[in-house]
């Protein structure tokens, strides 16, 4: 229960306040901090680092993607990740931009996709049988629309690709006017905002997103949980996964340092014969494993079996 401080209570805080202030020192008790209501509800750090592991996988797939289709270099990266209210994001918006609009199942929430305008002249070149050079920035034409409609499906596909462990899935709808940005949230919702460059040879410009509360509420609390169950657990499973590895066979030989031979000398061999190696006999075999030399041997017998008389670590282990 909430306790009610009684005004003698209050009384008696105030005195102490105005006492303090007369003598021009701080209540010690009291510890006065600057606070930043905007800031309120900030991802925190462990949060955005689970946050950009999710989405550098998109922006890898997609780079990959983007460029096999549009057969140009391609690059799309993370730029930031934060939590700020709606209408912030709408002040950022640029004049000439594409917005859609974008379901997130199964939730049914709407979030909002904004690309800049500059890459997409290039884009609809390379995809129409150009270069990709670039174009002028200026309001796509109803052709031009149906074109970046189909880089959106590849991009939101590429986000439920990425974000399935979370168990969202993505569904461009429709593109969306700057006038239809205040209906499709609220304008004083707390959103998860990514910010992403997209990079093409001769021409950059950013891929935005914006998702409300509950989605944003919802990623965040699976990634984190997920987050601590991996470190909770990082040193049992590399446990585990090591005594696994002890049982996994690998390929190993002993045998001598390669060296070159001239072809004529191979060609005259014949059972008896003896190849004189260009190699001092002082030369041991090496006991090699997966193919990396490990140890200096000698071939020895061990009872019915040859064996590898190690003598020592190889110059490359050592180091």
């Amino acid at each position: 229960m909430e306790r009610s401080l009684q005004q003698e209570e209050i009384d008696a805080l105030m005195g102490s306040a105005r006492a303090h202030s007369r003598a021009g020192q701080p209540d010690p008790a009291v510890r006065v901090q600057p606070y930043n209501y905007s800031r309120a509800g900030q991802i925190s750090s462990e949060q955005l680092k689970a946050i950009s592991l999710l989405n550098d996988l998109f922006a890898r797939n997609l780079t990959h993607n983007l460029s096999a289709w549009l057969r140009s270099e391609c690059t799309v990266e993370l730029v930031s990740a934060e939590q700020i209210p709606y209408n912030e994001f709408m002040l950022r918006v640029p004049e000439l931009v594409f917005i859609g609009s974008v379901r997130l199942d199964p939730l049914g929430a709407l979030s909002v996709l904004q690309m800049e305008l500059a890459p997409i002249p290039s884009m609809i070149d390379s995809l129409l049988g150009g270069a990709g050079a670039p174009g002028e920035v200026r309001e796509l034409t109803a052709i031009e629309e149906t074109i970046v409609g189909q880089v959106v499906e590849v991009i939101c596909r590429e986000l439920s690709t990425a974000w399935q462990p979370v168990g969202l899935s993505f569904h461009f709808e429709s593109r969306q006017m700057q006038t239809q940005l205040a209906r499709l949230m609220p304008v004083t919702e707390r959103t998860l905002c990514l910010s992403f460059e997209l990079r093409l040879p001769e021409v950059s410009g950013l891929l935005n997103f914006a998702f409300p509360a509950v989605v944003s509420n919802t990623v965040l609390r699976r990634l984190t949980g997920e987050w601590k169950r991996q470190n909770r657990h990082s040193t049992d499973s590399a446990e585990r996964m090591r005594a696994r590895m002890m049982t996994v066979p690998v390929g190993a030989a002993l045998q001598l340092p390669k060296v070159r031979v001239n072809m004529v000398d191979v060609e005259s061999l014949e059972p008896g014969a003896i190849l004189a190696l260009p190699m001092a006999a002082s030369v041991r075999p090496r006991w090699q494993v997966a193919g990396a030399p490990v140890f200096v041997a000698a071939p020895v017998r061990a009872g019915e079996h040859r064996g590898a008389h190690l003598l020592r670590l190889t110059e490359r282990t050592e180091r």
